[in-house]
């Protein structure tokens, strides 16, 4: 799939918050219980920007929206200002495909360049995929909150996987050209 990653705007709020909500029902990976109206989402979306710590991305193929990715607050209190959790949502048609780490990847390329010190991903067990997604850019296993979501009758765990944002050997952050030596 050679799909445009772009920032979102408000004319893909119906298309992201139709994906999202595709992760509610019958599914564990997301704690929602409840489909969210859209509404809702145009509140969420209201939060970011296409620069700063919090931002949205979509892809597309074909000009439809087939994936998006967030970074968000970590927690709400203003000693996290310098984390941020990200999310990586893709159409179910869309997985496999790619996109994932293209996605994840055009969005730390952006985060680099914001005051951001760590970034976390919560990820509802199991999903192997997701796992193998972070680890390959760079996030390590910190910790797991034991069953700490109940959904679909069953307790869920989740594992909380961290990454190094302010490393300025960091793959994802831009490099100066090398400058001859000499005057």
């Amino acid at each position: 799939m050679e799909a445009v990653i772009r920032h979102a705007t408000e004319a893909d709020l119906a298309a992201i918050n139709a994906i999202y909500n595709s992760y509610i029902v019958g599914r564990h990976t997301s704690f929602d219980l409840e489909p969210w109206p859209l509404a809702q989402r145009r509140e969420w979306f209201a939060k970011y920007a296409q620069t700063g710590r919090y931002q949205v991305l979509v892809a597309l193929d074909a000009d439809r929206v087939v994936g998006f990715a967030s970074s968000s607050p970590f927690r709400d209190k203003a000693g996290y200002d310098t984390s941020v959790e990200t999310t990586i949502v893709l159409e179910e048609a869309a997985t496999g495909l790619g996109l994932g780490p293209r996605l994840l990847a055009a969005l730390l390329r952006r985060l680099v360049l914001e005051p951001i010190h760590r970034a976390y991903a919560l990820i509802a067990l199991p999903n192997d995929t997701s796992i193998r997604l972070h680890e390959r850019f760079a996030y390590r296993t910190v910790g797991t909150l034991d069953e700490v979501g109940h959904k679909l009758d069953d307790f869920h765990s989740v594992l909380i996987m961290e990454r190094n944002m302010s490393d300025p050997a960091d793959p994802m952050r831009p490099h100066d050209e090398p400058h001859a030596a000499g005057g």
